[in-house]
């Protein structure tokens, strides 16, 4: 038996592809976790876990009587779209975890391929073991170098 979690996320995927020409879908919170008959605060889970930018989506959301979420699939078709996509999700400073996360979404999506993401992965590995074994680069430097190496070997790849 699937999980709420996956339910839900379930249920929102469904309608976006009701709404097969809108990027958008509108909801009701207190509407939708009555109809799963859980509390509002796991809807917020849903969304802040499996409905984030690095999954191509963006939240609204209005709280009070008359509160709504919206949220929207970021399109990227064209490859300056992707580029700033890209430089958005990766921000200044990323850590190993975080990075290999951002390369497993990226590669659900669609915008990687498996043989793309392994070389990204062991290029950060490369540059995070040179930075430290050989330069001696502080943790957050390290982080910020691989930020910038992964930008820029993501945004070769949408560019091409």
């Amino acid at each position: 038996m699937s999980s709420l979690t996956e339910l839900i996320e379930s249920y929102i995927n469904d309608l976006f592809e009701e709404e097969r020409t809108e990027d958008s879908v509108f909801l009701r919170r207190k509407d939708l976790a009555e109809s799963f008959g859980c509390v509002p605060s796991q809807i917020n889970y849903v969304l802040r876990s499996r409905f984030t930018p690095e999954r191509g989506y963006l939240v609204e959301s209005q709280r009070g009587g008359h509160g709504y979420i919206r949220i929207l699939k970021i399109c990227s078709s064209t490859p300056q779209d992707r580029v700033n996509h890209i430089e958005s999700i990766v921000g200044d400073s990323l850590n190993d975890q975080e990075a290999r996360r951002l390369l497993s979404v990226l590669q659900e999506r669609g915008l990687l391929s498996s043989r793309e993401r392994l070389v990204i992965e062991v290029a950060l590995r490369f540059c995070d073991e040179v930075g430290s074994a050989v330069f001696d680069i502080s943790p957050y430097k390290r982080n910020v170098l691989q930020a910038e190496l992964l930008k820029r070997m993501l945004r070769g790849l949408a560019l091409s």
